[in-house]
C-alpha cells in the first residue's frame, strides 16, 4: 500500500515508454495504474504501523548487535507485547529489561543478554513540495513513512510536588534517535547512528499538547467531511473528552498553573509562550463547533440525549473562552482546509453552437461561394442581420438612380433621330415591363454587402472599327449600370447602352454585330471583384451567339 513509492517508479517507467521505447500500449496501462494509485491515496485508509526501539546489551550477543540500538518497524496492528514475544523467540535466553532509561556499564559488560524494548514516535519530515496546507489523507503517509528521526518522551518531575496541579512541575525528557537510513527501506529495521536528549518545560509541554489536540480535532473533521460514511463513535469520544473533561480537567489545569500572577512574576520570559497558549485555547472553539455540527447531523436517535448534553457543555465552554481569550472563526466550514476545487474551475466557458448568433461576416463567408446563387436568395438570408439604417441607405440610393435615369431619358429624346423614335415606339411595351421587373429585383437583392459593378464591364463603342469591346477605361460619372434582364432580352439592353454612350442609330448598319461575351450567368449585383480579371477581348463561342 505504499502507492506514493509506486507512483515515483511509474513516472520513471513512463519516461522510458514514452520517449525511449515508444510503447504507448504499456504507457496507457501504466498511466491507468497511476490514476488508481492516486485515487487510493485519497480514499483508502491505511493502517499506521508502530515503531519500536530495541537495545541489545551484554557480551552474550553477536558483535554486530552487541550494545547497539535499532529501530524496528512493526507489522500492521501489531502491539508492543506481540512484537516483544516475536523478538524473544529469536533469543530465548535473553532477559527483558523493565526500564526505558539507558543501562549502565555493569549490564553492558556482563556476560548475559539483556533486551530493552519500547515504543517510539516517528517525527514527521514533509517533502519540500508540500509548501502549502494539504489534505490530512495525503500527509498521513509521511507520518509513518520516509522517516529517519524518532523520539521517546519520558515525564520527569522537578521541584516541589503540587498536589492540586501536577502540570505545574511536570517536565518532559525527550530522547531523539536518528537512524542510518529512512524507514521503511530494504530492511524493516536500521541501526541508530546518533542519540541526543532535550528537556521540555511544563509550559512548552502544554503548548505542544494543545497543538496536537487541535490538529487531531481538525483532522477528524476533515475525514468526516471527505467521507460521510465514517463511523461516528471516534468523533463522539474525542469531542466528549474535550468539552466535558470529567477526569483530566481539560485546559483548566493550564489556567491554574500558568495564567496566575505568581507564575508571571517568577517567569517573565514566558510571556510570549503564555500568549501562544491562550491563542491555541481560543482556536479550539471553532474546531469543536464544526465537529459538534457534524456530530449533530450524523447522530442517531438513541444517542440524541448524549449529543444534547455535549452541546450544553460546549455552549458553556464557548461563552467562557470567547469572553476571556477572544473569538476565532474558521472560513466556510473548513472547505478551504479540505482543499476543494475552486468554483472558477467548474465554470463553463463555451456556449453551445445552436445558441450562438451568427455574425454578418460568418454568414457572408458561408454564402460567398464561387457558384452563383439565385437572384434574391442572398438578400433574403442577409436581410434579418442588416441594421435598419442600411436598408434606408439602400432605398435612397435606388431612388437617386431613378431620378438620374429620368434626366437621361429626357436628354435622350432630344438627340434621338426619327428612326430611334420608331424603334422606341415599337418596343415601348417591352421596356416598361423590363423596368418594372428591374425595380422588383433590385429591391430584393441590392444591399451594402454586395460589390458594385466592376469598371471593366462598361461597354464602349469604337466607331472607327465598328465593333464592340469591353473597355477597362472608367465610365462617365453619369453612367448607370444596365438593367438586370433575362438572357433572351440582351439585345435590347445593348441598344440602350449604345445610346448611353452617345452613338446614334444612324451610324449602325442594319445587321447588328455579334454580342460580347458574358462573364457569368449571375445577375450583375452578385459580381465579385475577381471577375475583373476576365479577358475583355475573348470572343464568344458559336453556341453562345444570339442571332438578331
Amino acid at each position: 500500500q505504499m502507492w506514493e513509492e509506486a507512483i515515483a517508479l511509474g513516472k520513471e517507467l513512463a519516461e522510458q515508454y514514452e520517449n525511449e521505447m515508444f510503447d504507448y500500449e504499456q504507457l496507457s496501462e501504466l498511466l491507468r495504474k497511476q490514476a488508481q494509485f492516486y485515487e487510493n491515496i485519497v480514499k483508502v485508509i491505511r493502517p499506521k504501523p508502530d515503531y519500536f526501539a530495541v537495545g541489545y546489551y551484554g557480551q552474550g550477543f553477536p558483535t554486530f548487535i552487541r550494545n547497539k540500538v535499532f529501530i524496528y518497524r512493526g507489522k500492521e496492528y501489531e502491539r508492543r507485547e506481540d512484537f516483544e514475544a516475536r523478538l524473544l523467540t529469536q533469543f530465548p535466553n535473553a532477559e527483558k529489561m523493565k526500564t526505558t532509561s539507558p543501562p549502565g556499564d555493569d549490564i553492558k559488560n556482563s556476560s548475559g543478554q539483556y533486551i530493552q524494548c519500547f515504543t517510539v514516535k516517528p517525527k514527521l519530515d514533509l517533502p519540500s513540495k508540500f509548501h502549502r496546507p494539504v489534505s490530512e489523507q495525503i500527509v498521513s503517509f509521511y507520518r509513518v513513512n520516509e522517516v529517519q528521526r524518532f523520539e521517546y518522551s519520558r515525564p520527569v518531575r522537578k521541584g516541589e510536588k503540587n498536589p492540586d496541579n501536577e502540570f505545574a512541575n511536570m517536565w518532559i525528557e525527550r530522547t531523539i534517535y536518528v537512524t542510518a537510513y529512512k524507514l521503511p527501506g530494504i530492511l524493516r529495521w536500521f541501526e541508530v547512528k546518533s542519540v541526543f536528549m532535550v528537556e521540555i518545560s511544563p509550559l512548552e509541554n502544554a503548548i505542544e499538547t494543545m497543538q496536537l489536540t487541535n490538529d487531531k480535532i481538525n483532522n477528524m473533521v476533515q475525514q468526516h467531511l471527505n467521507d460521510p460514511n465514517l463511523p461516528i463513535n471516534p468523533l463522539s469520544m474525542l469531542l466528549n473528552g474535550i468539552v466535558d473533561p470529567a477526569v483530566m480537567g481539560g485546559f483548566a489545569n493550564y489556567e491554574k498553573a500558568f495564567f496566575t500572577e505568581k507564575y508571571m512574576h517568577e517567569h517573565p520570559e514566558d510571556h510570549d509562550k503564555i500568549e501562544k497558549l491562550k491563542d491555541l485555547i481560543a482556536w479550539q472553539i471553532p474546531f469543536l463547533a464544526e465537529g459538534i455540527r457534524i456530530h449533530g447531523e450524523k447522530v442517531t436517535e438513541a444517542l440524541r440525549p448524549f449529543h444534547e448534553r455535549m452541546e450544553a457543555c460546549f455552549r458553556q465552554l464557548k461563552d467562557k473562552v470567547e469572553k476571556q481569550y477572544g473569538v476565532r472563526a474558521v472560513l466556510s466550514s473548513l472547505d478551504d482546509r479540505r482543499g476543494s476545487r475552486p468554483r472558477s474551475m467548474v465554470r463553463s466557458f463555451t456556449m453551445p453552437s445552436s445558441s450562438r448568433p451568427l455574425s454578418v461576416a460568418s454568414v457572408s463567408s458561408i454564402s460567398s461561394d464561387s457558384t452563383p446563387s439565385r437572384p434574391g436568395s442572398d438578400g433574403f438570408v442577409l436581410e434579418p442581420l442588416l441594421p435598419k439604417k442600411m436598408h434606408s441607405r439602400s432605398q435612397d440610393k435606388l431612388d437617386k438612380d431613378d431620378l438620374d435615369k429620368d434626366k437621361k431619358e429626357k436628354k435622350k429624346e432630344k438627340r434621338n433621330s426619327k428612326h430611334q423614335e420608331i424603334f422606341d415606339k415599337e418596343f415601348k411595351s417591352t421596356d416598361i415591363s423590363l423596368q418594372q421587373s428591374e425595380a422588383v429585383i433590385l429591391s430584393e437583392t441590392i444591399s451594402p454587402l454586395r460589390p458594385q459593378r466592376p469598371k471593366s464591364q462598361v461597354i464602349n463603342v469604337i466607331s472607327s472599327e465598328r465593333r464592340f469591346s469591353v473597355s477597362p477605361s472608367p465610365p462617365s460619372s453619369q453612367a448607370t449600370p444596365p438593367p438586370i434582364t433575362p438572357r433572351t432580352k440582351l439585345s435590347f439592353s445593348i441598344q440602350s447602352s449604345l445610346e448611353l454612350n452617345g452613338v446614334s442609330s444612324s451610324d449602325i448598319s442594319d445587321v447588328p454585330p455579334p454580342l460580347p461575351l458574358k462573364g457569368s450567368m449571375a445577375d450583375y449585383g452578385n459580381l465579385m471583384e475577381s471577375q475583373d480579371l476576365i479577358s475583355p477581348t475573348t470572343s464568344p463561342s458559336a453556341h453562345q451567339r444570339v442571332s438578331p
